[in-house]
């Protein structure tokens, strides 16, 4: 699936990131980030294995974690972790992984 592709490129990318955030907040800001990063792609595996009912609650706990990582990556550019560039660019690869999850939330909501 495509959505598990660009998640692990997103992480790829992403938690060598957090080397560089600042000491202080590495047991805090930077832990829940990277933690929401793979709450995503953990979500991601679950959800290919479940059907139904099983199914739609994973992938709204993916999307909780979508969202807590698209809320540490404002903070991050906000505190200047990330220059414009970077954050330009993680913040294209999880619009096109949320369009991606969102399709398939609305595809398994169909009866898919």
């Amino acid at each position: 699936m495509i959505v598990l592709t660009r998640t692990y490129d997103l992480l790829a990318w992403l938690l060598p990131k957090g080397e560089g955030f600042p000491r202080v907040y590495r047991q805090t800001v930077t832990q829940r980030l990277m933690n929401a990063a793979l709450d995503l792609q953990d979500g991601l595996f679950l959800a290919q294995s479940r059907r139904g009912a099983a199914r739609q609650a994973v992938l709204a706990d993916c999307d909780a974690a979508l969202n807590r990582l698209r809320l540490y990556i404002r903070l991050a550019h906000r505190w200047r972790w990330l220059t414009d560039g970077q954050y330009e660019h993680v913040s294209l690869m999880i619009a096109e992984i949320g369009k991606l999850l969102g399709g398939w939330i609305r595809r398994q909501a169909g009866g898919g």
